[in-house]
């Protein structure tokens, strides 16, 4: 499993190999697998039942193992008579159907797991490649970090605040009013650790399968060209360094292995999805459970670098706890957790509204990605009539909107999409409204709230 173990030819191909701290190796035999016979049989059975036909380089694909590794059970599961030839495939190869005893096999392997797809990968050989990989390894540089968020707007002293704390891998806070961009710098920071990683698509461990590969949190990373002869470990996929986000939703059960009694099929919790990478939780302090509760099952992996879980058959496991949690808050840490979690958490950062300088810049970024010219004339005169006369506070993410407001406006109204004090006064009027929750309270008293 370790990038020693390839037989290197070419300079371009030892080039490559040599940037990566961690490359899946292609078993060359079964043992090398570390798999047992029975689980791949059940693997060629249930795709076989859900097929009906199939060569055996097509099941090969399936299970992501090499053809030559498989072809011994082929013809054991031929002799055993549970499958049968049903022609002849390119290759060398031939189509595989089921027999009569063949569907009662894969019946009974299918109530056991209805999973079918690519073999797991053991356990140890996840923990292996984490160790390989390690976050808390790496040391973002001021450049790195600045790269990262080369897209967003970040003062140097927010950068300078971010940069201790992203290499230090204990987590932080980031904490201030919303709309000023935490959710969105926190995106931006996985980025500064670069360097894609390798992850398994499905672990297994004391024979129950955890999927760990989920679009919805991983992104596969490009395909490099002009290395086909480089070839790995199929039961792996290559992503960019993940970044899992969580927000309201987010609920004890996440944490945790969470099993399906009817296929009996695991699915990873999100710190284990996020190993390697970022762990945002977003809106911290909304969720449906106690800030407190939530914190206390992370205090130990933080302090000691791994987490225990709980198989379905109830074995715990020791696993990885390797990721930059993040916690973006409106709300003053202090008020969601006590001293000493306080303290596991060292990084306590503030985001401060912008200033005049960076909110015109925004204003700048976001006409431009628009396609509308922007006139300092009109955003002086938004900043004069409807911050500095009304004491509204500055945020991040009032450009962007208030021009994407302008936008719509033009579009019902079929007019050309163009900054004007008008169109400002128009929409600043319905995105800065007055939501009262008394009727008889009136604008500006403690008893109503600007949405």
């Amino acid at each position: 499993m370790s990038i020693e173990t390839l037989d290197l030819s070419g300079s371009l191909l030892k080039t490559f190999l040599e940037e990566e701290r961690f490359w899946p190796s292609e078993p060359s035999n079964f043992s090398e697998t570390g798999l047992s016979p029975t689980l791949i049989e059940s693997l060629i059975c249930k795709y076989l039942a859900v097929t009906g036909t199939a060569s055996g380089r097509s099941i090969a694909d399936k299970v992501c193992l090499p053809f030559q590794t498989l072809e011994e059970f082929f013809t054991s599961l031929r002799t055993r008579q549970l499958v049968v030839h049903s022609g002849t495939a390119p290759f060398n190869d031939y189509y595989y159907s089921l027999t009569e005893n063949g569907h009662e096999r894969a019946g009974t392997y299918q109530r056991a797991s209805s999973y079918v797809g690519p073999a797991p990968v053991p356990l140890n050989d996840y923990i292996n490649s984490i160790e390989a990989q390690c976050i808390r390894t790496e040391s973002p540089s001021h450049e790195d970090l600045l790269d990262a968020c080369s897209d967003i707007t970040v003062n140097e002293n927010l950068i300078d605040l971010v940069g201790p704390a992203v290499n230090s891998g204990a987590g932080m806070f980031l904490f201030g009013a919303p709309g000023n961009g935490k959710s969105t710098l926190a995106k931006r920071i996985t980025g500064c650790f670069g360097q894609e990683i390798w992850i398994p698509r499905v672990i297994i461990e004391d024979g129950q399968l955890i999927k760990l590969y989920d679009t919805s949190y991983h992104q596969t990373a490009p395909e490099d060209t002009g290395l086909e002869t480089a070839k790995y470990d199929r039961r792996w996929v290559k992503i960019q360094r993940p970044t899992v986000i969580v927000g309201g939703e987010l609920t004890m059960s996440n944490l945790e292995i969470q099993h399906d009694p009817t296929s009996n099929i695991c699915t990873a919790p999100l710190q284990l999805m996020s190993n390697c990478g970022c762990l945002l939780i977003d809106d911290f302090g909304r969720q449906q459970i106690a800030p407190r509760e939530m914190l206390n099952r992370w205090i130990v992996p933080l302090e000691c670098g791994h987490d225990f879980l709980t198989l379905p058959n109830g074995k715990k496991i020791q696993v990885p706890f390797d990721q930059l949690i993040i916690f973006s808050t409106n709300l003053e840490p202090k008020d969601l957790v006590d001293e000493a979690f306080l303290r596991r958490i060292p990084y306590k950062i503030e985001i401060e509204d912008p200033d005049q300088e960076e909110f015109t810049r925004l204003f700048e970024l976001y006409a431009k990605e628009f396609g509308c010219e922007c006139r300092l004339d009109c955003v002086e005169y938004l900043l004069e009539k409807h911050y500095y006369e009304t004491g509204r506070a500055m945020r991040r993410c009032h450009p962007r909107d208030l021009l994407k407001q302008i936008r719509n406006f033009c579009r019902f109204r079929r007019l050309p999409f163009e900054m004007k004090p008008d169109y400002l006064d128009r929409v600043a009027t319905s995105y800065f409204a007055v939501v009262f929750r008394d009727t008889d309270s009136p604008a500006g008293s403690p008893n109503s709230t600007e949405a």
